[in-house]
């Protein structure tokens, strides 16, 4: 049964004097993609002295340019977003007939097609180390996903880290710790290594907790919750792409909605822009409220 939820996403940045803005880019609209059904979305900003411009970025994902034309000491963002959460099945698909064993060669057209997600970025040491720990042999492409993601989920211990920026991947290795971005670019980085096709997901996080569920796991603390959240996207035949959660070691599901989706971090942060020199104050609040 499909659960309703409303979103709001509040942020604000304070500024220690009167600023001008450069233009900004906001990433904080659901991808067309997402399994959520999205029946309403609004995006507001103040002051008022702006104006918004949608547009699509080379992958698909929805962008708010905003341009101001006065100063202002203070900005806020609020996303408000009416959602049904409709429990999906993660394994329900199908793969093509060639892709159902790992390894497997794209066949030629779709390799160019996912040529930006099959870049190799980063091949340090420890990556090289930690590859070599993963069985490669002929193995159920299913079950060597499940496997990887395993196996970053059991070796890099997840923290909230407030720091611009994504860490590189020996960074994480070397820390045995990260945020989501980065374990999950981690993620993308180990399965380019072996050659699938892969890219990078900031999202939204809708977890809700029922009493049934709390009942069933008493680890379960009863709430709910809403954060802002990122994964990894891997690109299987047949099945298209498949989210990969690497911070609880599971596939993504109804609660994953994802605002962008991208070859690297970079295009996928939920804002970007520029001020004047200045001391900012940022502050935010994520809400999630069941309407029925």
């Amino acid at each position: 049964m499909s659960i309703r939820v409303a979103i709001r996403h509040h942020t604000l940045y304070e500024f220690d004097r009167m600023v001008f803005l450069s233009p900004h880019l906001i990433r904080l609209r659901p991808v067309a993609h997402a399994r959520a059904s999205i029946e309403s979305y609004s995006l507001t900003i103040k002051p008022a002295n702006h104006v918004i411009h949608w547009q699509q970025d080379p992958f698909g994902n929805f962008i708010a340019r905003v341009d101001f034309w006065e100063s202002m000491q203070s900005m806020s963002i609020d996303v408000d977003i009416i959602a049904g959460l409709e429990p999906v099945n993660p394994f329900d698909f199908f793969l093509d007939t060639y892709a159902q064993s790992f390894p497997f060669e794209y066949e030629s057209q779709l390799k160019k097609d996912l040529i930006p997600y099959l870049e190799i970025a980063e091949q340090g040491p420890l990556l090289k180390q930690w590859l070599q720990k993963i069985d490669q042999t002929k193995q159920g492409t299913i079950e060597f996903l499940i496997m990887l993601n395993k196996r970053v989920f059991q070796d890099i211990a997840y923290s909230i880290r407030m720091e611009a920026g994504v860490q590189t991947v020996e960074e994480t290795f070397e820390l045995a710790i990260g945020s989501c971005r980065d374990s999950g670019w981690l993620l993308v980085q180990v399965l380019r290594q072996f050659g699938l096709a892969a890219r990078f997901v900031s999202g939204y996080l809708a977890q809700i907790i029922t009493e049934e569920s709390a009942l069933n796991n008493p680890a379960v603390t009863a709430g709910n919750t809403l954060a802002l959240h990122a994964w990894a996207e891997v690109y299987i035949p047949g099945a298209g792409w498949i989210g990969l959660d690497p911070t609880s070691g599971m596939l993504a599901t109804e609660g994953h909605i994802p605002l962008a989706c991208t070859p690297e971090p970079t295009g996928a942060a939920p804002v970007t822009g520029t001020t004047d020199v200045t001391e900012t104050t940022l502050t935010y609040s994520n809400t999630l409220t069941l309407l029925d």
